[in-house]
């Protein structure tokens, strides 16, 4: 049922949209490509969710493929229908005045105008250009960004000490090996003191990591590399066959993980140490308001450390900082989260303006915030998921340098 009533919906839309096309021109291979090109893309998606769900339980690129091109069909017809709306009301309106108040003239209804479809193909055109590029090059448009922050209380000996934070690879979705290693040389081109993995490795199984395994086992820093879990690393998004397959699923991601050289921190801690001073770091497991998993225990985390310790604490969700972190009695220096993905999409023009759709559901969705004297870096993401492409928010590597504040 669901299946037939969203075809119903793709179908009316593509037709209504098609209307603007129809008014702009009258040469019919261009009807019919539209035609052939709007069932192609409605086929493609059912093809891969409806037939092949059984076979394949991974959102395999080729999934994202069909996803992204039914998302910038639906959103391009989208953005065409207020404006076809809008003049067939105005054409409906302008026939019932002519009906009953006109010099003895007929109900006729009034011809579509060429100038409103020619505007509104160019609105759409801007969402179906942009979704198009962000599936073509903004997925692998990799940067990095820097920040310094300083604590009057961080050990001297880490003053200038370096932290290199990725986040949300998403492996099952990578399609391009020669851009992911491209990645991976960025990161260690950073020369970081240490590398911080925040969650979400995978998309649901651990098997989307194989393919990965030698490219992310070449991160190195000189202090190790450490990572947490994040909601989509439980498996908790597909069906299992049995609660033991989930969790054998679960017990190789974390064997994945040591295998490449990764610390997982399951609510746990260590020490970093240099020249006889020390910071903490903590790892929690995913902690996610909103229906997100819970496993995340801040206490057993900590469970060892020092009040008055400086502390790096790992969680994949920011709003386990929001909800739990910021008023815990333990002051978490420094938190470093992921998640958001900046819902891969939004505006970003450094100093004017930093907007995206996901700031409505998360207060803290990308960058460096600080509350109570405590900071968190939400990361926007190495990988993607779903949508196989970015637009405006681009894949993230994080350089994050810790300085003592000079007292005054």
């Amino acid at each position: 049922m669901r299946w037939f009533i969203f075809i119903l919906f793709y179908l009316v839309l593509s037709w209504y949209a098609f209307q603007s096309v129809r008014t702009l021109t009258r040469i019919n291979w261009i009807h019919y490509s539209y035609i052939v090109l709007s069932l192609v893309i409605l086929g493609s998606f059912i093809y891969q969710f409806a037939f092949l769900s059984e076979q394949s339980r991974l959102m395999t690129p080729a999934r994202s493929y069909a996803f992204g091109f039914l998302l910038t069909f639906i959103v391009s017809s989208l953005c065409v229908i207020p404006f076809l709306f809008g003049e067939d009301l105005y054409r409906l309106g302008a026939g019932v005045y002519n009906k009953f108040f006109g010099q003895g003239q007929s109900f006729t209804v009034l011809s579509r105008r060429k100038f409103i479809s020619t505007i509104a193909l160019g609105i759409a055109a801007i969402p179906f250009t942009s979704l198009l590029y962000g599936m073509y090059k903004g997925k692998y448009n990799f940067r990095v960004l820097r920040y310094t922050l300083h604590f009057d209380d961080l050990p001297d000996a880490f003053d200038g000490y370096r932290i290199t934070q990725i986040s949300d690879i998403h492996s099952g979705s990578f399609d391009n090996k020669s851009k992911i290693e491209y990645a991976v040389d960025l990161v260690n081109e950073q020369e970081s003191d240490v590398i911080l993995f925040t969650g979400d490795m995978v998309n649901n199984e651990a098997r989307e990591m194989l393919p990965w395994k030698d490219t992310f086992s070449k991160l190195t820093a000189r202090d190790g590399k450490f990572s947490v879990l994040g909601n989509h690393d439980y498996g908790d998004y597909i069906s299992w066959s049995s609660p033991e397959e989930k969790t054998k699923n679960l017990d190789q991601l974390k064997d994945l993980q040591k295998e490449m050289g990764f610390d997982l921190l399951l609510n746990e801690n260590r020490y970093l140490e240099k020249d006889g001073e020390r910071i903490a770091l903590i790892g929690v497991e995913n902690w996610g308001a909103g229906g997100f998993k819970k496993a995340g225990d801040l206490g057993k985390a900590a469970s060892g450390i020092q009040k008055d310790d400086f502390k790096i604490l790992m969680s994949h969700d920011p709003s386990h900082w929001e909800n739990q972190v910021i008023q815990d009695d333990y002051h978490y220096h420094l938190t470093l989260s992921g998640h958001t993905h900046g819902m891969q999409f939004g505006i970003e023009i450094p100093g004017l303006i930093k907007w995206s759709p996901v700031k409505w559901r998360y207060k803290y969705w990308a960058g460096i915030y600080e509350e109570l004297g405590q900071y968190i870096n939400v990361n926007r993401g190495f990988g993607y998921l779903a949508y196989p492409g970015r637009v405006g928010i681009w894949p993230e590597i994080t350089v994050i340098e810790l300085k003592k504040k000079e007292l005054a």
